[in-house]
C-alpha cells in the first residue's frame, strides 16, 4: 500500500544550488499533518522552476518507504 504525504515547500533557487553541488543530499520537510519527513533532494528535479520549488506537493512512497513520485497539488 502506498503512502501519500502532502508537504508545503518553499525552497528558493539559491538554496537548490546546495543540492545540485552535492553539499546536501536530503530534504527535510513538515507534512501538512505535522510530521517531519526526509527524502532525497534529487526527487525535486522534476518540480524545480526558475524561482525554486514552491507549492504544496504530494509525495508517494511504497510499502518499504521508497520514493515513488512527486507532484504539485497547488501553488
Amino acid at each position: 500500500m502506498y503512502q501519500r504525504l502532502h508537504v508545503v515547500l518553499k525552497i528558493p533557487a539559491y538554496q537548490l544550488l546546495y543540492y545540485y553541488e552535492g553539499e546536501v543530499d536530503t530534504v527535510a520537510a513538515t507534512t501538512t499533518d505535522g510530521r517531519i519527513i526526509h527524502f532525497p533532494a534529487n526527487v525535486l528535479r522534476s518540480v524545480v522552476q526558475n524561482q525554486g520549488v514552491y507549492g504544496t506537493f504530494e509525495l508517494v512512497f511504497d510499502e518499504n518507504h521508497k520514493f515513488v513520485s512527486i507532484r504539485r497539488v497547488s501553488d
